[in-house]
């Protein structure tokens, strides 16, 4: 069992300081002289007293227990936590970026402007795409974005009677809420025996009241849909469009492109794919692109070049108008720019090829230990099931993901995508070495081991740190959201 985790107030002493204030220069006289009585603490709050050096020690402390990509190993499926390059950093923090005002006049933010238009011209080569917007400022946003394109054309086309999305049912959780929150009926498509959607369900339900297919490819069990033409076709034959979820593009990019599948709208993610940090909820940026046909309704602005310089445009009537402050999370946008100056097309090449391999080597040295979901060829991330290890000796997957914290692991993705039972979803992205894939093996190996021959030890992880393990239905009916003095 780990120790106590210790507060600032544990270590406080009485008349015990780490500061100094200077000279007080404002009169001195009774608070609600200076202060509204509305705004006054009934008594003085009892803070703690400590000295710097314990206060430094202490959130230093508290750092050191926080796990990032930069810290170890992330597998975290279907979000990409690969290491993010320094020079990425460096980039943002120009001062000629992070000082421009975005109502600042164009001619003086012309370099702003260039690298939004170069930026946009690359993802659309990347994506096949014709037209960009940075505009959404996450992986949703720019699912809702595509989806309000999608209802556009419909629309502007009079056909009100595509009221429907198509939904896989091992889609993203946001697909669905998406669908539904721009005034869609979201319809879940089922999934095939080898982890592909049903062609026949898909036939069964694309129609007149069809307005698109919500697709990522490879899909979140990891695996590329060898029917994607066929699927195009159906869609396009029923008079809809195909959406693409970039969530998983760290598997294709460089190497095809959705465009080329059929698709005919697009949103990536910056934050993840083109190497932003977005842990703990951000920032991040969706772009989404689309074909020639679609461009009229990108939201407005776009920038475009003009006289020999860059400026911002607005769209015309067709327009959904715009779907964020400003032009986007423009720190974002420097960074990504920055990266794929960086690796170049090749390099993009090598990202893709070397996440699913990556993948593959994890997929192929734990199939004997645990179950694959769909045991074929995956893409960047490979999904396993625990089931085994729960109908042998009650080990769940939730179990195996809270020992692995003692191996300085952070834990993959667990119960999901939702149709498979016990998920373990693990991604290793192309920046993890040999080497350290062959830790996570052998703590996997070692885990499988104890599920069959100690199974205690995996229920009651993890061992190793400041808050064992939880009883998580007593933390989500009775959560404890402040700290308070133990009587």
């Amino acid at each position: 069992m780990g120790s106590k985790a210790r507060t600032i107030f544990d270590l406080s002493v009485p008349g015990r300081t780490g500061f100094s204030l200077p000279v007080c220069d404002v009169p001195e006289t009774a608070p609600e002289d200076l202060i509204p009585a509305r705004y006054l603490r009934g008594e003085t709050p009892a803070l703690p007293e400590v000295s710097e050096v314990d206060v430094v020690r202490h959130y230093t402390g508290l750092s050191r227990k926080n796990h990032g990509v930069d810290a170890g190993f992330y597998p975290l499926g279907s979000c990409t936590m690969k290491y993010n390059p320094k020079v990425n950093e460096d980039a943002a923090a120009l001062p000629g970026f992070t000082s421009a005002h975005p109502l600042a006049p164009e001619s003086t933010v012309q370099g702003c402007l260039e690298i939004l238009f170069r930026l946009g011209g690359m993802l659309a080569e990347i994506t096949g795409m014709d037209d960009m917007t940075l505009q959404p400022a996450a992986g949703a946003h720019g699912e809702l974005t595509g989806l309000m394109i999608l209802k556009a054309y419909h629309e502007s086309r009079g056909d009100s009677r595509r009221t429907k999305v198509l939904i896989p049912d091992s889609a993203h959780g946001t697909n669905p809420a998406s669908a539904t929150l721009a005034g869609f009926e979201g319809i879940e498509i089922r999934s095939d025996g080898r982890g592909n959607i049903d062609l026949d369900d898909l036939r069964a339900h694309a129609g007149g009241d069809t307005a698109g297919l919500m697709l990522t490819n490879p899909n979140t069990l990891g695996l590329f849909d060898d029917h994607i033409l066929e699927i195009a076709d159906i869609v396009h034959q029923a008079g809809g469009l195909l959406y693409y979820d970039g969530a998983n593009a760290n598997a294709i990019v460089g190497v095809c492109r959705p465009g080329d599948m059929g698709f005919d709208i697009v949103h990536l993610n910056l934050h993840k794919t083109f190497s932003t940090p977005h842990g703990g909820g951000g920032p991040g940026a969706g772009p989404v692109g689309v074909k020639h046909a679609l461009a009229q309704f990108l939201p407005s602005p776009v920038v475009v070049e003009r006289d020999g310089g860059y400026a911002l445009q607005e769209q015309g009537p067709a327009s959904i108008g715009r779907v964020r402050s400003f032009y986007g999370n423009f720190g974002v946008i420097v960074r990504a720019y920055t990266y794929l100056c960086s690796v170049g097309a090749e390099g993009l090449r090598e990202i893709s090829r070397s996440a699913v391999l990556n993948a593959n080597y994890l997929r192929t040295q734990l199939q004997s230990d645990f179950d694959v979901a769909f045991n074929r060829p995956c893409m960047h991330e490979v999904v396993l099931t625990a089931t085994r290890q729960k109908n042998e000796n009650g080990v769940t997957a939730n179990d195996i993901a809270k020992r692995l914290i003692d191996f300085g692991i952070h834990p993959p993705t667990i119960y999901f995508p939702l149709i498979v039972h016990e998920a373990l979803m693990i991604e290793p992205t192309e920046t993890e070495s040999r080497e350290t894939l062959d830790d996570f093996l052998a703590a996997m190996r070692q885990i499988a081991k104890e599920a069959r021959e100690t199974p205690e030890v995996l229920k009651s992880a993890p061992h190793t740190t400041a808050v064992s393990h939880l009883d998580e239905t007593k933390a989500a009916r009775f959560p404890v959201l402040r700290w308070t003095p133990e009587k």
